[in-house]
């Protein structure tokens, strides 16, 4: 989710989606599939631990994302950028790489719906972090956004299904991440926004795919994979890579040529949904504290993100 909430590219006029019924239509079904697949991702993770260990599942997941991607590298290797290594490395392991470990960790711990939710924290660390490392200006009422956001996190984080307090360690991860997420996708909006938003995902993977790698092939993978019964959550690691950090990607940055990054942003409303949809199909419960939580956390974001 690396170019969420981020500037447009200058080479890139933002079109008009009302000036075109067509445009519209298909953005607005890009932008629900790939809610489908981002919400989709947090049941990935939780049943991919089923088999395989959290480093795994992370690690697994970016390279399997870099091989997605290999095809593209591989026609368009006179094209990668050389002289933004280091703000793609940085991208590569503050937007994918180590969220990839935080969320692979927690999910073994914390129901889908919740790592869902969390999630949408996402825009209110981009926002805090423009506003005190990249010089962008906040109006009193992102301020109260960003206040309610954070409540809504330490309600979540530091009290229990049934409203007791009791710190979670695990969703604490999650927030961590989002945290990663705010700080990547201010280094892509300052250093990266002019290349094409496809070479730019496509270079990032090919930054951290090989580290990821290197860390799975130090750990028992291929015999966890080959074990019986594990055929289920290989299938969803592979669908978890490829294409929930792949071609959701692609997706997403279609949906901000059509439209705009605002537009974009609305799929951070619909990803807890289709999170907290998927872990009641699964049998998770859903109390009232986690609700509250929710609804504080989007309220957030809302205000954050209103004109």
């Amino acid at each position: 989710m690396t170019r969420l909430f981020t500037e447009k590219s200058p080479t890139l006029p933002e079109p008009d989606l009302s000036s075109s019924p067509n445009h519209r239509l298909q953005a607005w079904l890009l932008l629900i599939l790939v809610a489908l697949i981002w919400g989709t991702s947090f049941i990935l993770i939780k049943h991919s631990l089923t088999a395989f260990s959290a480093i795994q599942v992370g690690t697994g997941r970016i390279f399997l994302a870099l091989v997605f991607f290999l095809p593209y590298l591989l026609v368009r290797r006179n094209q990668f950028p050389r002289d933004r290594w280091l703000p793609l490395l940085g991208s590569g392991a503050l937007g994918y790489l180590i969220p990839a470990m935080l969320f692979a960790t927690a999910g073994a711990h914390l129901n889908s719906s919740l790592a869902g939710t969390l999630n949408a924290l996402s825009p209110l660390f981009t926002f805090l972090i423009g506003v005190l490392l990249f010089g962008r200006r906040a109006k009193l009422l992102q301020v109260g956004g960003i206040l309610l956001g954070f409540a809504g996190s330490v309600f979540l984080v530091f009290f229990s299904a049934t409203g007791s307090f009791s710190y979670n360690g695990y969703a604490f991860l999650i927030v961590l991440a989002t945290l990663f997420y705010g700080f990547n996708i201010n280094i892509v909006s300052r250093y990266l926004s002019d290349l094409p938003a496809l070479l730019s995902t496509a270079s990032t993977f090919a930054m951290v795919g090989p580290i990821a790698l290197l860390g799975l092939a130090t750990t028992d993978f291929p015999t966890r994979a080959a074990a019986p019964g594990s055929t289920p959550a290989l299938l969803m690691l592979i669908t978890l890579g490829m294409i929930g950090s792949g071609f959701a990607t692609i997706l997403f940055n279609r949906v901000i040529q059509l439209t705009s990054a605002v537009f974009a942003s609305t799929v951070t409303y619909l990803i807890p949904v289709v999170a907290v949809v998927w872990g009641l199909f699964d049998g998770e419960p859903l109390h009232w504290p986690q609700v509250a939580g929710m609804g504080i956390c989007l309220l957030g974001v809302y205000l954050i993100n209103k004109k």
